[in-house]
């Protein structure tokens, strides 16, 4: 019960990760634990292309561990959907992708309410995805290869929103007798099996 009290309180609710046209569901996985280890309690996957899907989330299942259980997965095949529910519950979508006006990681503000935009290994973010960012931001690097693993980039990220966070004291114990999450983690906690995918086509 103290474990469930301390992750309930600790879950970051304006802020998430968007996932596109990811492939590799051992890639997913890792995503995922990673959004469960510093409290981000859903993520959205939105497939526009040919050749991915649902499969892909359920192959990644395993790669995940326990972390299904815990983070609500909500995937889209209908990127304007995808958009305005994201719309609904954040102010704001930054993107990692290339451009003349991207800004360093270290120079994103991630205390405010935001979601992060992941591209798939091979293309990056979706052409069609883009013009609906706020912004683009970019990991630094000094290497002879400039790209990085989808979830080591996603893993990066989160933790430099975990930072600046933990230093604003957006991770501070609560009293949350009375959060509906509560209920429900209690509930996740009795089923073993738990593991739902929510499907907003």
């Amino acid at each position: 019960m103290k474990k469930i009290v301390e992750v309930v309180s600790y879950r970051q609710r304006d802020l998430t990760v968007l996932l596109n046209n990811v492939h590799d569901p051992h890639n997913l996985g890792a995503v995922l634990r990673t959004c469960d280890s510093i409290g981000v309690p859903e993520v959205f996957v939105l497939y526009n292309e040919e050749g991915v899907g649902e499969q892909n989330l359920l192959l990644g299942k395993k790669a995940a561990a326990s972390a299904r259980k815990w983070v609500d997965v909500y995937l889209y095949t209908d990127t304007m959907k995808c958009i305005a529910d994201i719309r609904k519950k954040y102010s704001k979508i930054f993107g990692t992708h290339l451009s003349t006006s991207a800004v360093s990681l270290y120079d994103v503000d991630f205390t405010e309410s935001i979601s992060l935009f992941f591209g798939n290994e091979h293309s990056g973010i979706a052409d069609q995805v883009l013009n609906h960012l706020d912004g683009n931001f970019l990991i630094p690097q000094v290497g002879m290869v400039q790209s990085l693993n989808i979830s080591v980039s996603v893993a990066i990220s989160l933790y430099e929103a975990f930072r600046q966070r933990q230093n604003a004291g957006k991770y501070e114990l609560k009293n949350i007798e009375n959060d509906p999450l509560f209920s429900l983690y209690i509930d996740r906690h009795r089923n073993p099996n738990y593991g739902k995918l929510m499907i907003r086509k």
